[in-house]
């Protein structure tokens, strides 16, 4: 393929021979975006922008990126589309491209594009909308094509999904009970949410894009700045009192005191991460370096790197490392298949030790969350030391300033405190343990909203805000209570516009439920006592599952023992 100006405008077949020479391209405002150069230095990590390939990522980059960034991002432009984009599934999800036969490459050589009839006889390598949808005929873009009654899975998708029967509930023997039941959870979410037709995602996407500017032109991302400094106050406070507790020998009271305080610093850090404080990268980025590595030990840009992740694939078993705590939870039943974890480059093992915890999720959901913090000390370790954290670009520095962070935490912290001002073991460790349980409600809070929702593949032709609403669920509370949720019970609106701040979420809420019902999106709120019951159901659930999948193993292993096949 020739090479083409800026301006030059790319065929879909065009766009895929790129990406099946490992070109990472998508596309923002029309313009396609080769982001090779960028992907090493790209401060929130690769794997955000490699979820992104062969899709239309603009309601994505405009969600998560500040105007400057967007700006920079505009001489990566290698040319633009006419009409609209239709998504691939992006290579790290599975997707699969075809290079341009020579023949292709001749005539493509010569043309601008192609009609849609002449494309449409180019049979692509990896259809974008992995999607069951029982209607007369699979819908455009679909990977399952219609073999008499039947739905057969022609192109491969997250969902590992094989074929249903149209007239009846009964599956073909290769479909397994599991692929039944993912199935049915696509079902269930095509009947309550917008149809995926492009038409009805488009005009979703429209008012989506109309409401920020509404919420721009309301000033809810200006941050109030007085609030930072109210809560500064009870920060010193909160700090003051756990030093207090030390000097006299309450050490679990002391510890208790510095949880809560870490518990209210991640409000600030998380407004920091998301550019929500102050609005300039660097400046938010050290004001979270400080709050999370200096004050609390953990990795500010590990949580950039995963949580930028979360917000793309929301609830994706496969994608999403929010969701994804094998052996100790399962909110899915595609789990139990050993999925291989895109973020993680690791089989998530379904293991003996899983299959005797996930039972049982639903009981110990508090008591391992509870340890939640020790987990993210290693995550956040193996970021700064492993190699994930940027080398080189606009965020080379703050690896170095992370780790004086972690060397400045774990003194005054790990040494001044738990070694030098505590005498006894006993007291040490009633410290420790107090500290962190204190601050597990934030992992609580994290999960709540997300580990009751949806974790079906809807495909690529789901438009962002439909699969933000669909994944992720607001906890209802009183304007008293705000302190304690620290804007995190507003999660529905905080993924649908990350940047704003947290204390103008509850104003922008009456105009995200507004927006739902002009769109037909259902807006799921739940109160915080039952929103943990709504989890704890789940998770119970899902518990039940193993169980059975567990003893469906031990029979079929019984049987192959007699030679009953």
């Amino acid at each position: 393929m020739g090479s083409k100006s800026k301006d030059a405008v790319y065929t879909r077949r065009e766009v895929e021979a790129l990406i099946a020479d490992g070109r990472t391209i998508f596309v923002l405002d029309g313009y396609l975006i080769k982001a090779d150069a960028w992907l090493p230095y790209h401060p929130g990590g690769d794997k955000s922008i490699k979820h992104m390939v062969g899709r239309d990522a603009t309601d994505e980059v405009n969600a998560l990126h500040s105007t400057e960034a967007k700006e920079r991002m505009k001489s990566y432009r290698m040319g633009r589309i006419e009409g609209r984009w239709t998504n691939f599934v992006p290579p790290i999800q599975g997707g699969k491209f075809r290079k341009l036969f020579p023949e292709e490459s001749s005539e493509l050589d010569n043309t601008v594009d192609i009609s849609e009839a002449e494309e449409s006889t180019l049979e692509s390598s990896e259809e974008p909308s992995p999607i069951f949808e029982p209607v007369e005929a699979p819908p455009t873009g679909s990977p399952y094509q219609r073999k008499g009654t039947k739905l057969i899975q022609s192109q491969p998708s997250s969902a590992s999904i094989s074929s249903i029967d149209l007239d009846d509930t009964a599956v073909e023997p290769k479909l397994s009970h599991f692929d039944a039941r993912t199935l049915e959870e696509i079902e269930l979410d095509l009947s309550k949410y917008p149809s995926l037709a492009p038409e009805v995602q488009d005009d979703i996407v429209q008012k989506y894009r109309a409401l920020e500017k509404r919420i721009r032109e309301e000033g809810l991302y200006q941050c109030p700045y007085y609030a930072y400094y109210l809560e500064c106050c009870s920060y010193v406070a909160l700090f003051a009192l756990s030093m207090i507790f030390l000097r006299y020998g309450w050490y679990t009271t002391s510890g208790i005191f510095l949880g809560f305080l870490w518990h209210q610093l991640v409000f600030t850090a998380h407004d920091a991460g998301h550019i929500g404080i102050t609005h300039n990268f660097h400046v938010d980025t050290v004001i979270g370096i400080i709050i999370a590595d200096f004050c609390g030990g953990l990795s500010i840009g590990w949580w950039k790197r995963s949580h930028n992740v979360h917000h793309i694939v929301t609830n994706s078993p496969e994608h999403d490392p929010d969701i994804e705590h094998l052996p100790f939870f399962a909110i899915s039943h595609r789990f139990f298949k050993s999925l291989r974890s895109s973020y993680y480059d690791r089989v998530m093992a379904y293991d003996g030790f899983a299959r005797f915890l996930i039972p049982y999720q639903h009981f110990l959901y508090y008591i391992i969350l509870a340890f939640g913090r020790f987990n993210l000390y290693r995550l956040s370790f193996e970021y700064l030391l492993g190699g994930q954290a940027p080398r080189k670009g606009p965020a080379w520095w703050h690896r170095w300033l992370e780790l004086v962070g972690q060397a400045f935490f774990w003194t005054w912290f790990g040494y001044g405190i738990v070694y030098k001002a505590i005498p006894t073991t006993s007291g040490r460790l009633a410290f420790v343990l107090a500290s962190h349980i204190a601050s597990s409600p934030l992992h609580v809070q994290i999960t709540l909203s997300h580990f009751a929702m949806s974790t079906a593949d809807l495909g690529q032709g789901e438009s962002f805000p439909q699969k933000m609403l669909r994944t992720t669920m607001d906890v209802d509370c009183p304007r008293w209570l705000d302190f304690f949720h620290g804007g995190l019970q507003f999660q529905a609106v905080h993924h649908l516009y990350p940047r704003i701040p947290r204390h103008n979420l509850r104003r922008t809420q009456n105009l995200v439920i507004d927006f739902c019902k002009d769109v037909g999106i259902p807006y799921a709120i739940y109160g915080f006592a039952r929103g943990n019951g709504v989890v704890l159901g789940r998770m119970a659930d899902i518990g039940r599952q193993a169980k059975i999948f567990a003893e469906c193993q031990r029979v079929v292993a019984t049987s192959e023992d007699l030679g009953m096949h």
